[in-house]
């Protein structure tokens, strides 16, 4: 292996020390400010406590939690260790949480004070799991956790003895298991399709990132890490809302983000003399992502925000950005996801494995990158089926216009985008399965002004009381909120196959999708 080049943040701590590297500011409580010196030695303390603590490169490390300085710190101390970072949604159920931190292989987790109780409920079940760092409150000692700020005092600030240069992140999203799988990303990424993508946007050192959604999603964190490593400041939102967010774009002139489409639909829907109170000037490179924008919703975008600053991207948890479309073409391709970005290839194959160049006529998206995940963790079988040689898909289908535009037509496999959260079918249908009055269930996404697609369950009842209040009663138990369907209809029966297997596209259809 390489020798490792010097860590950027301790870069950036040498050469632009007292710039301001990360402002956490939320409503209520005073602006916690740092600049890129203070954050780096905070950063190294955080590193060296956790090597000190019996970390190591080979080992991972799970955080929980809303946007905040201690995430950030958490993010950049596993990179220059070589630990092994695990992003876990903070809205998950003890269920669900327990399931990822235990399958990610993670022996230490740091959770904000929010989500302690959870560690505490699951404890029991987390048996790899040998230290718990709370952030933001107090430690409970009972339950083996320590409070972040007694972790981090006395430790050197000197920097940490470089780790593996892997960098190894670990991403879960659902599979048509029902099973979260835990995307495996190691490295940096190739530095040409990095500048490629970064050219491409305009990006450079004096911009001012937001983060506009959580962390743990892939697309916020990829682009808060492109930020950084860019020497931006980052201003941290700790929660969606939506004057909030205009609050901060105006008050530290914020020039670029990325957002999935229901919070800037909250932001747009916000009465004109509430918008009229803040300078949304400053936004240079809004990035749109995950999930399909409307026209409609561009428009108002357009109305509110300086008529240039529209980007969109397509992209995926396991394959990185896949296109772009600028903003000279918003209006004048409506519908598509843009062209090939960078360094990234793009490939539409037919049910035989044969390319389809023909302009209009679907097939499967692969891509050739080296962008694409390294594997699924305990599912590599899973990701050999993804593969054909180099290329890769996660089953969306697209087509092309005689331009070489993309349109996407239909999502991998049967997944809901629901406020810029993938949602995967099986998994709810599974635990729905459980009710003792349901004898068949499907899931399907219907659209949604308010977040794009809304889950709604088809349901074939086995008690003829069941009523639509008894199965989201028993849903909210079993899954996290944004889980939950917004919708339900009773049926008779489920389209099937021969084989079986329910034919979503006919029940899509009956909806008008």
């Amino acid at each position: 292996m390489a020798e490792a080049g010097p860590d950027v943040l301790a870069l950036h701590a040498l050469s632009r020390g007292s710039k301001l590297a990360v402002v956490d500011d939320r409503p209520g409580a005073p602006p916690r400010r740092v600049n890129f010196a203070e954050l780096n030695a905070h950063v190294n303390q955080l590193a060296n406590a956790l090597l000190a603590a019996g970390l190591t490169p080979d080992d991972r490390l799970a955080w929980c939690g809303q946007n905040a300085l201690e995430v950030i710190a958490t993010l950049h101390a596993t990179r220059k260790t070589g630990i092994g970072s695990v992003p876990v949604n903070y809205r998950l159920t003890p269920d669900e949480a327990a399931y990822v931190i235990d399958d990610s292989d993670a022996v230490a987790v740091v959770v904000d004070a929010d989500r302690a109780p959870l560690l505490a409920e699951i404890a029991d079940r987390l048996p790899k799991v040998r230290l718990i760092i709370v952030f933001g409150g107090s430690a409970r000692a009972r339950t083996n956790q320590v409070a972040y700020d007694d972790f981090v005092r006395g430790a050197s600030s000197a920097e940490p003895a470089p780790g593996d240069a892997a960098n190894e992140q670990v991403i879960y999203t659902s599979g048509t298991t029902g099973r979260p799988k835990g995307a495996v990303r190691r490295g940096s990424g190739d530095a040409r399709q990095v500048l490629g993508l970064v050219q491409l946007l305009g990006a450079h050192g004096d911009d001012v990132h937001l983060t506009t959604g959580p962390l743990y999603h892939s697309g916020p964190l990829a682009f808060f890490t492109l930020a950084h490593a860019l020497g931006n400041t980052v201003v941290v939102q700790h929660h969606f809302g939506a004057e909030d967010w205009l609050r901060l774009v105006d008050l530290y002139r914020v020039t670029t983000t990325f957002a999935a489409p229901a919070p800037i639909r909250l932001v747009c829907n916000l009465p004109d003399d509430v918008k009229g109170r803040y300078d949304r000037s400053s936004m240079r490179a809004l990035v749109a992502n995950a999930a399909p924008w409307s026209m409609t919703l561009k428009e108002a975008y357009l109305a509110d925000f300086p008529e240039d600053s529209l980007f969109e991207v397509y992209g995926a948890t396991e394959l990185g950005v896949i296109t772009v479309l600028l903003p000279a073409e918003q209006r004048a391709k409506p519908g598509s996801c843009g062209r090939a970005a960078p360094y990234v290839e793009v490939s539409l194959l037919d049910d035989r494995g044969h390319e389809i160049t023909a302009p209009g006529e679907p097939g499967e998206l692969f891509v050739r990158a080296s962008s694409v995940f390294s594997t699924y963790h305990n599912a590599p079988e899973k990701y050999a089926e993804e593969h054909r040689g180099e290329w890769h898909t996660v089953g969306d289908i697209a087509y092309r216009d005689d331009e070489g535009f993309l349109f996407i037509c239909d999502r991998k496999k049967d997944m809901v985008i629901s406020g810029g959260v993938n949602i995967y079918p099986a998994e709810i249908e599974a635990a729905l399965e459980q009710h003792p009055g349901i004898f068949d269930v499907a899931v399907i996404g219907v659209p949604s002004e308010e977040w794009g697609e809304a889950v709604h369950a088809v349901i074939v009842p086995l008690d003829p009381s069941l009523t639509e209040a008894d199965v989201l009663r028993f849903a909210r138990d079993h899954l996290a909120g944004y889980k939950v369907p917004k919708s339900i209809t009773f049926v008779d029966e489920l389209p099937r196959t021969g084989s079986g297997k329910i034919l979503k596209r006919e029940l899509r259809s009956s909806f008008g999708v």
